[in-house]
């Protein structure tokens, strides 16, 4: 896919700031300090709404076998032949009403640069100039490669690299990391790279969660009579072939119901996005909402605890969908408490995170 320029594809390295290194010749050339880079990796955005940027943009995830592992030549005709000439159409009406005009972009695109800025200064409060920060999304732009390419140009000789997503899953953290170790093989000098791992047991991570959960109650005057915690779907084959996605899913579920001091029945745990006919991770989201409706909660709230910035699936889908699902069943107040995004003690925590895992390679004085 091609790149597109913003005024963040601005270089990180001036000519002005290299260096002759140590013990080098007089005419050696002078080459940027070295540094240490921080990598923060998204699920991606499509360029516009528009017909082909959608399609674009879809054709690039829906083509990864982490997300749709079935055979190619079953996959790809209906890909390519039925569902890339319907989809954009109705993915592409869904961004327009979520779209952030002003910055003509996806409300994750401009969620992720505040939250890329965020941990950029406190990375700098932290350690001056000796850590930098950037973003890249794992589908559409800027793309991990073009990232990685320009922190190496800046002069990072080693690399963390931190998929935004606090519970694993094959399709979300695995491609990502997949995502950089192939940018690594098209470089002739790799640096250093380590990857961060889930994050949802972190205790800062849960108490943020917690936080936002409060601060929404307390302005409501009547309380809901339960919170749905929806996590975005995976097939439930994927579970018993190994992945933890959905263990990890029910811990911050809990973990959250502790933190908050409530009983069992205050919080439920529950699963959205579903795509094909197999099985997925169950409840569904969509239907225990009208479940619950009829069984008398007249009031839910819901919070999406697995994205760590609001996006598609939770501005369009749980805004859209799932509300009218609950209001069609009876349910009388929807409310949505948003992701974390770039608030304080979100970007603390995942601050926090970043150093834990720069150990070994740099150390507060």
């Amino acid at each position: 896919m091609p790149e597109t320029k913003s005024m963040d594809e601005t270089p990180l390295f001036t000519a002005t700031d290299a260096v002759c290194p140590a013990h080098a010749p007089v005419d050696h050339p002078k080459i940027p300090p070295e540094k240490i880079g921080v990598l923060l990796a998204n699920l991606g955005t499509p360029d516009g709404y528009d017909y082909w940027s959608m399609r674009r943009y879809l054709n690039e995830f829906l083509s990864d076998k982490r997300v749709i592992d079935y055979s190619r030549w079953l996959w790809q005709p209906l890909l390519q032949l039925v569902i890339l000439t319907k989809r954009p159409f109705t993915s592409g009406a869904n961004y327009k009403l979520i779209w952030n005009n002003e910055a003509d972009e996806s409300p994750l695109a401009t969620i992720t640069k505040a939250q890329t800025a965020g941990i950029a200064a406190t990375m700098q409060a932290r350690f001056g100039d000796d850590v930098m920060v950037d973003y890249c999304m794992r589908y559409g732009n800027p793309s991990t490669a073009s990232r990685l390419r320009r922190l190496i140009d800046a002069g990072c000789q080693k690399i963390l690299f931190f998929p935004l997503y606090p519970q694993y899953a094959a399709p979300t953290t695995a491609t990502a990391n997949d995502q950089m170790f192939r940018a690594l093989m098209a470089e002739k000098w790799q640096p250093s790279v380590r990857t961060v791992p889930a994050y949802f047991e972190e205790p800062g991570y849960i108490d943020a969660l917690a936080q936002s959960v409060a601060r929404a109650y307390d302005a409501m005057e009547e309380k809901p009579d339960i919170l749905v915690a929806t996590y975005h779907g995976l097939p439930k084959r994927y579970l018993l072939e190994g992945d933890p996605y959905h263990c990890h899913c029910q811990k911050t579920t809990r973990l959250l119901k502790e933190r908050l001091g409530w009983a069992d029945d205050q919080i439920i745990t529950t699963f959205q996005s579903r795509f094909g006919s197999e099985e997925w991770l169950q409840p569904y989201t969509v239907e225990e909402v009208a479940r619950l409706a009829r069984a008398g909660k007249r009031r839910i709230a819901v919070i999406s605890p697995a994205f760590s910035a609001d996006c598609i699936e939770t501005l369009e889908e749980i805004n859209g969908e799932i509300r009218e699902s609950f209001e069609h069943a009876g349910g009388e107040e929807f409310t949505y408490i948003p992701c974390l995004n770039d608030d304080a003690a979100h970007l603390n925590v995942l601050s926090d995170v970043i150093e834990r895992n720069l150990k070994g390679w740099i150390n507060r004085e």
